[in-house]
């Protein structure tokens, strides 16, 4: 390159006339060399299908689904189980795949290129879930490729039902587990509480209420035995007093005739007087002139009594003092003799009767008094019990719910794939893509070229014009001599000229017959 020259259109238009074949014989070459490899690259096809996600059908109001996992994450995973080793290494012993492979590489290097052959796309949907994926595979052979897709699609439907009706199972199996867990502490704790209650009887809060009722009714129970108590005892006093009148009123009676009497002895007499004054005792004071009159009375019996006894004869016969009542009076005596022993044993038997209410009494205070503390107790049971009274009810609800969600999954009425688009069987390969490669190759010719010319230019500093002379040495053209060529310079540039184009058309024949050839374009023709 000449030294500060500036280089116009029409320079680059002559350099890349003068130097055609530096860029045109790369381009050629190499252009044609990709045609050719690339018709000799194997044609691979490739088939997609089509699989829509149908939501659950049933509103998630009315049964909500167990299965809580993201689509996106489901379908990656289910991705990951149907590319495992076991699933890819079953399809390529049945399919016969990968025959050449299988020859040259290990079965993990095959199962590895069957990964990077299956193509799974998940568009995302508004909400960032999608709504339908594509799956599918490129293999060299048309049917491989229908074979494999339709083997991958039926699997992503089926891994997805049984992926559901699995997680939904054992979804409702742990809650069934966990509802049973519940119920048993549950049981255990009311056990517990009914001890404690049976233990505690009428000493809870929950009872204060019935034992202070409790305690009312026996506190009128015994007010009503005390004055049952009371009235048969003023019954008592009533009978004595009518007795120790009827009593006083004989002795009155038969005190004038007793004293001549000749049956009648100071010894029995004294008794009568005795018992006159027992029963005047019984409801008279002492300062009573009847009091006075019987005790004197008594006094002077008693002196007599003792004289008699000294005197009286051994053998005389004892009369009874009751003898001197009369009839009428014995009988009523009687009477009241046995209402006395009725009421006596009434008045024992309330008596025995209150002094047990008295003992259910004080057990009933003791039982309000002891309440307080009672309460802290049965605060925390009743505090356990209901958090585990709400836990059951809560694992119970869920687990209904979760059998429900089992039942609609197992009933494939849950959310589920369905193919809308099944894999059709490729008419043309998907790949190599040959214009691509020619068109890419003969740039990549082309682009050497010019590049190779770019450098020969720059490292070429001849004059070729006036101008560059005058530019680069700064001195006047005087002449200018053309360049002298002679015949067999002549001849040899038009044999190498001759050369170049002959092996550029060779080439090109060449392609042109590896193409016709690749493509079976006579063979077609002929038919």
């Amino acid at each position: 390159m000449v030294p500060g020259k500036v280089y116009r259109p029409e320079d680059y238009v002559e350099i890349l006339w003068r130097r055609k074949w530096i860029w045109i014989l790369p381009f050629v070459v190499i252009g044609t060399g990709t045609m050719i490899g690339t018709q000799f690259l194997p044609d691979r096809y490739r088939t997609d299908a089509r699989i829509l996600i149908v939501p659950q059908q049933v509103p998630e109001s009315f049964v909500q689904p167990t299965v809580t996992t993201s689509l996106s994450a489901r379908l990656q995973a289910i991705s990951q189980v149907i590319q495992s080793r076991t699933r890819l290494e079953s399809i390529i012993q049945e399919l016969n795949l990968y025959q050449r492979e299988r020859g040259e590489l290990i079965m993990e290097d095959v199962i590895e290129q069957m990964r990077r052959d299956i193509v799974v796309q998940i568009p995302p949907n508004r909400d960032g879930e999608p709504g339908s994926f594509t799956v599918g595979f490129t293999a060299e052979s048309a049917r491989a490729a229908l074979q494999v897709t339709e083997r991958l699609a039926a699997q992503f439907i089926s891994e997805s039902l049984q992926d559901r009706t699995v997680q939904a199972d054992q979804t409702s199996q742990f809650l069934e587990t966990q509802v049973e867990e519940a119920r048993r502490k549950l049981a255990e704790h009311e056990q517990t509480f009914a001890q404690y209650r049976q233990k505690f009887s009428g000493e809870l809060p929950s009872q204060v209420a019935s034992t202070l009722g409790l305690v009312q009714s026996t506190q009128t129970q015994l007010q009503s035995l005390a004055d049952a108590i009371n009235r048969d005892r003023d019954r008592q006093l009533v009978l004595e007093r009518t007795a120790a009148d009827l009593v006083a009123i004989n002795a009155a009676h038969a005190e004038a005739p007793a004293a001549g009497a000749p049956g009648a002895t100071s010894a029995e007499r004294l008794e009568q007087a005795r018992a006159t004054l027992r029963t005047l005792q019984q409801r008279l004071k002492p300062e009573h002139p009847d009091m006075v009159r019987a005790e004197r009375a008594v006094r002077e019996l008693e002196v007599k009594a003792a004289a008699d006894e000294l005197n009286a004869p051994v053998g005389t016969g004892v009369v009874n003092a009751g003898a001197n009542l009369a009839a009428a009076d014995m009988t009523r005596l009687a009477s009241m003799q046995v209402e006395r022993e009725s009421l006596d044993r009434r008045i024992a038997l309330n008596q025995a009767e209150e002094a047990r209410l008295q003992r259910v009494l004080r057990d009933l205070r003791a039982k309000v008094e002891v309440a307080p503390s009672r309460e802290a107790e049965a605060t925390e049971l009743m505090r356990d019990y209901d958090s585990l009274d709400a836990q059951y009810r809560t694992l119970l609800d869920r687990a209904q719910q979760s059998r429900i969600a089992a039942d609609l999954e197992r009933r494939q009425i849950g959310e589920q794939f369905r193919l809308i688009d099944p894999a059709s069987l490729p008419v043309r390969p998907f790949s190599p893509n040959r214009l691509r490669l020619n068109v890419m190759g003969a740039m990549a010719g082309l682009g050497f070229g010019l590049a190779l010319l770019a450098l020969l230019e720059y490292r070429d500093t001849s004059f070729r014009t006036e101008e560059d002379f005058t530019l680069s040495l700064s001195l006047p053209v005087l002449a200018i001599i053309p360049a002298m060529v002679t015949r067999p310079e002549r001849e040899r540039a038009k044999r190498r000229q001759l050369v170049v184009v002959s092996a550029s058309v060779v080439a090109m024949m060449g392609a042109i017959a590896v193409i016709v050839w690749k493509m079976d374009a006579i063979a077609n023709w002929v038919r």
